[in-house]
């Protein structure tokens, strides 16, 4: 899945830049993406709008940087891991994200439905919630959304 939505991140500028759901399935087939992939995708794509507009709609006061801590349920925890939970924080700290992103890159992270997701994978996630609201990460933190992190120390949660 995590594929097919790195191809059409790379290959559409913006959301709306993507052919219609039927003409996209048929150029994803082409290209060599499995059926039962892209149906994954395009159904985490659309849960992401769904998202986007539940939240939006539901707390649209807290669309500004807010100062407040975020105190993750176990769940959460257990699935963004410590990295995931400061990369996070990172991001919202350098204010790449607001709150309510955060939320959207949480509920998406979530519903990969795995026992834990890898930083590379929320990395993805990030850079989705962000393409599908027509904002661009700024060129640094572009590159540390695609940095290797093997080398990488890890980052404090402080």
């Amino acid at each position: 899945m995590f594929d097919v939505l790195v191809y059409l991140y790379e290959t559409y500028y913006r959301p709306e830049a993507c052919p219609d759901s039927e003409a996209l399935v048929k150029k994803l087939s082409a290209v060599g993406f499995e059926e039962e992939e892209i149906s994954k995708a395009l159904g985490w794509l659309t849960d992401l709008a769904e998202a986007t507009n539940e939240y939006s709609d539901r707390f649209p006061q807290q669309a500004a940087f807010s100062s407040g801590t975020r105190i993750y349920a176990q769940q959460e925890f257990d699935v963004l891991g410590t990295e995931g939970v400061g990369f996070l924080q990172f991001l919202e700290s350098a204010k790449v994200i607001n709150p309510i992103q955060r939320e959207i890159v949480i509920e998406r992270a979530l519903a990969i439905s795995e026992s834990q997701v890898s930083l590379d994978k929320l990395k993805v996630i990030v850079l989705l919630v962000l393409w599908s609201q027509g904002k661009e990460p700024d060129g640094l933190i572009f590159d540390e959304l695609f940095s290797d992190d093997e080398d990488a120390e890890p980052r404090l949660l402080h």
